[in-house]
């Protein structure tokens, strides 16, 4: 058996919001590591929105979410995924329980630190149960007839108190993601067999090529071959604490790999709803504030008109915006 992991980020770029990212890890038989999974799954998912037909949607985020037709894809297949990993378990409630299911590090730090967040056990996720439970049960039921398992579904959510004082210390935000990418490595090998091989996909961002300094520092002590090293993908093979890895760094990796896609939607759904929380603190206030996604030039504006419209209410800003 071999197990094989998805990772990929939502919120590198904005000014607003956590930074997320998630990895979604499969066992499966090493014989199937380069089977495409959309078609060896594709009773229970599709990566096109035309002709789902009860099936889930998994492909990239950025085309399973839009403004305007909301959360709702990104929503169904990532509780649906959740339940998959164990049998008959209900999807979380509200907020506050998926962050506790994905992220349970950070669960009690957002709510004990930032205001917007405190409400996150009040704020449903408005989702239709019975539809999820039955997209879950066939998603499950598929994976067991391949002989595959949804082994997990993980985030580290970067809030922007941490983020800020994690890019002050480096200097560097593509280091602070790579660390945060490289823990949910190490985690998912703490609950991996020794004799079972790890093939990691990374969506990459921006040009880099060369990633041997960075594994070499997050994994001390490996040993480490380059299998490939271009513009369009770079591949490693490290052995680590006992642990035969692959990782790869793949362009557009979260249209060509399912996993990867999995994880970019467990991303951007758990940012969503935490730019939710923060939208409705800050717009029960002030009624005529305008939501923001919290992109750059749109979060500039909003600070400008919580500035404008909120004036007597005061607020940390190294906990809400971000530094460049």
């Amino acid at each position: 058996m071999a197990v094989l992991v998805g990772i990929d980020e939502a919120g590198y770029g904005p000014l607003l919001g956590p930074l997320v990212v998630s990895s979604a890890a499969f066992r499966l038989p090493e014989a199937m590591l380069r089977e495409n999974l959309w078609e060896t799954l594709e009773k229970a998912v599709s990566a096109q929105k035309k002709g789902l037909s009860g099936r889930l949607l998994i492909t990239d985020s950025k085309k399973a979410f839009n403004r305007k037709t909301g959360p709702g894809h990104l929503r169904r297949t990532v509780l649906a995924a959740l339940g998959a990993i164990e049998e008959n378990t209900a999807p979380p409630a509200n907020a506050q329980a998926l962050l506790n299911c994905l992220c349970p590090n950070s669960a009690t730090q957002l709510t004990d630190t930032y205001a917007w967040y405190e409400p996150l056990p009040d704020q449903p996720l408005n989702h239709d149960q019975s539809d999820i439970q039955i997209a879950s049960g066939v998603f499950q039921r598929t994976l067991e007839e391949k002989g595959i398992q949804l082994q997990s579904i993980q985030s580290r959510c970067l809030d922007v108190g941490f983020y800020n004082s994690r890019v002050k210390a480096v200097k560097n935000k593509s280091r602070v993601l790579f660390t945060e990418l490289c823990s949910l490595i190490l985690d998912i090998l703490q609950k991996t067999n020794n004799n079972e091989t790890v093939q990691i996909i990374v969506d990459r961002q921006g040009g880099r090529i060369n990633y041997q300094p960075e594994l070499l520092r997050m994994f001390p002590g490996a040993s480490l071959s380059v299998l490939r090293q271009d513009e369009k993908m770079s591949s490693y093979e490290l052995n680590y604490a006992s642990h035969l890895m692959r990782i790869h760094f793949c362009m557009k990796a979260d249209t060509k790999y399912l996993p990867v896609s999995l994880a970019s939607m467990a991303s951007k759904y758990l940012r969503e709803v935490l730019m939710q929380a923060i939208n409705n603190f800050f717009c029960e206030m002030c009624p005529n504030l305008k939501p923001t996604a919290g992109y750059w030039q749109d979060g500039q504006r909003f600070i400008k008109d919580l500035k404008e419209m909120l004036p007597e209410y005061s607020y940390n800003p190294e906990y809400l915006v971000r530094i460049a």
